[in-house]
C-alpha cells in the first residue's frame, strides 16, 4: 500500500461544492467526468485536491433520503477535515473576505495555528498553520 488517494464527501449539488472548494479555497479541479451510479443512473465523478496535495476529495452528490442526512454531518458535528497552508493569516483573511464562516476565533496550539471553518456543506474543518508562529489576530 503506498497512501490514500481520496476520501469522499457527501454535498448537495455538484457546481455549489465545486464553487466553494475551487474558488474558494482554491483547489485544483482534478476530474470532472460523467459516470454512473451502480444501479445505471447518471452522476459525475468529481475529484478536487489542495494545489501540491496527495489525497483529494471525491465530491459525491448525496442519493438517497440515508446520504442526504449525512450530508454536513459526516463527523457527527465534529472537526472532520484539517486544511493546513503556508501563510495561516494571509489564507485566513482571504477566505474571510470569500465569505466563509468561521466557527472559532484563530488560535495558537502546539500543533500550530487553528480556526475551525464549515464548509459549503457544514462540515467543519481546521484551518492549520504552521506552528511556532504567534497568533497576530488574537
Amino acid at each position: 500500500m503506498s497512501h490514500i488517494d481520496l476520501v469522499t464527501l457527501l454535498v448537495h449539488e455538484y457546481d455549489a461544492a465545486l464553487a466553494f472548494f475551487v474558488d474558494v479555497l482554491h483547489f485544483d479541479l482534478v476530474e470532472d467526468v460523467p459516470s454512473l451510479t451502480n444501479d445505471g443512473r447518471p452522476k459525475r465523478w468529481v475529484v478536487v485536491r489542495p494545489p501540491g496535495g496527495q489525497v483529494g476529495l471525491l465530491l459525491a452528490r448525496a442519493d438517497g433520503d440515508e446520504q442526504i442526512a449525512q450530508v454536513g454531518r459526516q463527523c457527527a458535528g465534529r472537526v472532520g477535515f484539517f486544511l493546513r497552508v503556508d501563510d495561516f493569516d494571509a489564507t485566513h483573511t482571504r477566505m474571510r473576505t470569500a465569505g466563509v464562516h468561521f466557527v472559532s476565533e484563530p488560535r495558537v496550539e502546539p500543533y500550530g495555528q487553528v480556526a475551525v471553518f464549515v464548509d459549503v456543506s457544514g462540515n467543519r474543518w481546521d484551518l492549520l498553520g504552521p506552528a511556532g508562529h504567534a497568533d497576530s489576530t488574537a
